[in-house]
């Protein structure tokens, strides 16, 4: 075990004594470097190159430890022999230059054309229902994010005249976003009706059974339960209209920078992972219809 090796407990001693770290964090350190002296099995740690950390590495990556775990645990081993090379002979810290395994970043999920449709053609059975096909319908048609969709007031920033919707978005930033005619019919007939609910003072666009504005999880308890009386079998949470509205805008334009623009991304990488999206769907494409696919799969 690690907390045999002496170098070890002298490091958790000075980092109790001279740095006054935490139980929380003497514990995080323990735990992290015992499990490089299990790695190391009986050989002393200081005897360790950045082969064998590298090998540790890979090892925790093929248990099933995430890169953020072995990351964690590479800073820790690399603050330990910073701070053993600094008081022994050490020729050289073991775990310079070793990197953690990438991230894997996963794409954000996003439904099909059909599956959207399928969502919110659902005509309106009831005064809520209206209000929350015109939720619905905002978010996919113009990219919103949820904070921003209950953040808008009837008397500010919706045009439908115009075909505009202008919000205030992440670092105060505030854009102007398209409006779709099935967005702009579904708001008009919500407008209609939205006094028989709305407090007479209350200048949200959308307001609860309260009459008072909705808040962000009574949105996505609303869509679950639309979701679920269309049958469609998944959970979608109202971001995933966000992000279909990105992938299906993508797809149909290949204007990554407008795409930009429309959800407020302040870096355009941000916005590429939709591109991923799109590939994804045009692999698909290709394996059901190119006919050096279908030869393969057919061999």
């Amino acid at each position: 075990m690690a907390a045999a090796d002496p170098g070890v407990i002298a490091f958790l001693a000075a980092l109790a004594h001279e740095r006054k770290a935490s139980e929380h964090t003497l514990d995080a350190y323990r735990r992290d470097l015992e499990s490089l002296s299990q790695l190391a099995a009986e050989r002393p740690l200081v005897t360790l190159a950045p082969a064998d950390i590298r090998r540790f590495a890979m090892q925790l990556n093929s248990r099933g430890q995430s890169a953020r775990s072995i990351a964690r645990k590479l800073s820790a081993w690399r603050s330990f022999y910073r701070w053993l090379g600094g008081r022994t002979p050490l020729p050289q810290n073991p775990c310079q230059g070793v990197r953690p395994p990438r991230r894997r970043r996963d794409l954000p999920k996003a439904l099909a054309v059909g599956q959207v449709a399928a969502l919110l053609d659902k005509p309106a059975g009831d005064l809520l229902e209206l209000r929350d096909k015109a939720m619905f319908e905002l978010l996919y048609s113009s990219g919103l994010r949820l904070a921003e969709l209950v953040s808008l007031d009837c008397g500010g920033g919706l045009d439908l005249a115009g075909g505009e919707v202008t919000v205030t978005g992440k670092r105060e930033k505030t854009r102007v976003v398209p409006l779709g005619a099935a967005a702009r019919t579904a708001i008009a007939v919500w407008l209609d009706r939205r006094v028989e609910l709305a407090l007479p003072e209350e200048p949200a666009l959308f307001v609860s059974r309260r009459g008072t504005r909705i808040t962000p999880r009574t949105v996505e308890l609303r869509l679950a339960r639309w979701v679920a009386r269309q049958g469609l079998g998944q959970h979608v949470h109202p971001h995933m209209l966000r992000h279909s509205f990105a992938s299906h805008l993508l797809q149909s334009s290949g204007d990554l920078r407008a795409v930009q623009e429309m959800l407020g991304h302040a870096s355009i990488s941000t916005t590429q992972v939709y591109t991923h999206l799109d590939y994804q769907h045009l692999a698909r494409v290709y394996d059901s219809a190119h006919p050096r696919a279908k030869k393969k799969r057919d061999r």
